[in-house]
């Protein structure tokens, strides 16, 4: 099993979601607002300095639907471009309990 770790522009959050129940990934928890500085998208820090804020999507799934999401999540952040910001980390679950 792995976990798809998406973290994006809260403006394109259907867009994400939609791209992943493409793929049939459809559940998910949420952490709704999130800051930070990206390499690309720079810094998102929800203040009057950095305005904006980001949210975080986790998808576990088997392995071929992980590689399946992250294609694409990567085409759309393609598509979105760097206002989109969507950025996705692939990461191996151990285990569930």
């Amino acid at each position: 099993m792995k976990m798809v770790m998406a973290v994006y522009n809260m403006a394109v959050e259907n867009e994400v979601l939609a791209a992943a129940a493409v793929v049939g990934a459809v559940n998910y928890t949420k952490v709704p607002r999130v800051v930070g500085v990206g390499r690309s998208a720079g810094p998102r820090l929800d203040d009057h300095i950095w305005p904006g804020a980001n949210t975080l999507s986790l998808f576990v799934v088997d392995d071929a639907e992980a590689n399946a999401l992250a294609d694409t999540l990567a085409a759309l952040r393609g598509k979105l471009g760097k206002n989109g910001a969507v950025k996705a980390f692939v990461l191996n679950v151990e285990r569930t309990v």
